[in-house]
């Protein structure tokens, strides 16, 4: 979703160096804009001020401006430290002092690659899609070491960081009634959950959740015929390839991070004028179902997910 953010930099002129966690630093890696990608040696949780000004003191005269991405403290620490002249971002957790262009946080949540857009102080954010591309002849290298053909397989990830209450429980039944190859992607975390999918149609499903590189999930991704996912960072990525997918959302909104992506076909039941009762309670933005019912993808059926893909 920062993409767009990025693409417009560069096409003004601007070198960019990306900062990230090295789970994420592949993907800024996949970015033909991007020039250069730090990874950081941060630790989830806590300032870790000594870290933080180590790297500060390497970073200190190299840059002219910083885009503060994140709307966290300690996201702002580094540039500050790093005594970056222009540090642009939005206001948040006490960091006036930390940035010298603010931007006011929207008081409803707006489309997240708007939101990081918007940074770049330009307008038309709107039309912004992220663009992911890899090398075909990368994609075919990966896709022949497992053994498939492009496009006659089905991607599923049924992960989500954020909490249960963003996983749709039906990827087993809906793998049972496909009659293609099942690939399953996501982090080593999880992986138990991805094998008890499996499980449910062992003939036809791979369980590889944990066990490809980022760039590896990515190729596989790009080759996919389809995929089906809840709203997680690997539904970004199918957007960004622009493959035919099926995007699942339950307590969060499509409204606020939707697969920009003209071949994607959103499932949410709050937006569907047939389903009673009304689901008044989404969204709901919460890790667990705070009503005990998770009625939001509980009803979403494995057949409509089928007659979508």
């Amino acid at each position: 979703m920062t993409e767009p953010l990025l693409r417009r930099l560069h096409a003004r002129g601007e070198r960019i160096t990306v900062g990230a966690l090295p789970w994420v630093a592949p993907v800024y890696r996949a970015m033909p804009q991007v020039d250069a990608v730090i990874d950081f040696p941060f630790r989830h949780g806590g300032l870790q001020w000594r870290e933080r000004r180590a790297l500060a003191r390497q970073l200190e005269g190299n840059f002219d401006v910083a885009y503060v991405l994140p709307n966290s403290l300690k996201s702002a620490l580094l540039p500050f430290l790093a005594s970056i002249p222009r540090r642009v971002g939005y206001l948040g957790e006490a960091r006036v002092g930390l940035l010298t262009q603010r931007l006011k946080n929207p008081k409803n949540k707006p489309p997240m690659v708007a939101f990081y857009s918007a940074l770049s102080g330009e307008e038309g954010l709107e039309q912004d899609r992220p663009e992911l591309s890899l090398p075909p002849a990368q994609v075919d290298e990966v896709l022949r070491a497992q053994g498939l053909a492009r496009g006659a397989y089905v991607v599923m990830a049924p992960g989500a960081e954020y909490g249960p209450a963003k996983r749709w429980p039906h990827f087993g039944a809906l793998a049972r009634q496909l009659d293609r190859p099942v690939v399953l992607l996501g982090s080593g975390k999880e992986a138990d959950l991805c094998e008890s999918i499996a499980s449910q149609a062992p003939d036809r499903c791979r369980n590889l959740a944990g066990k490809t590189s980022l760039l590896e999930a990515f190729a596989l991704i790009a080759g996919a015929g389809g995929v089906v996912s809840n709203d997680s960072g690997l539904m970004h990525v199918a957007a960004a390839f622009g493959v035919p997918q099926v995007a699942l959302f339950g307590s969060s909104s499509p409204l606020h991070t939707p697969p920009l992506n003209e071949r994607a076909k959103v499932v949410w039941l709050k937006q569907d004028p047939d389903y009673a009762p009304p689901l008044d309670c989404a969204p709901c933005f919460e890790r667990e179902c705070p009503l005990g019912h998770f009625r939001c993808l509980n009803d979403v059926s494995p057949e409509r997910v089928r007659g979508l893909l």
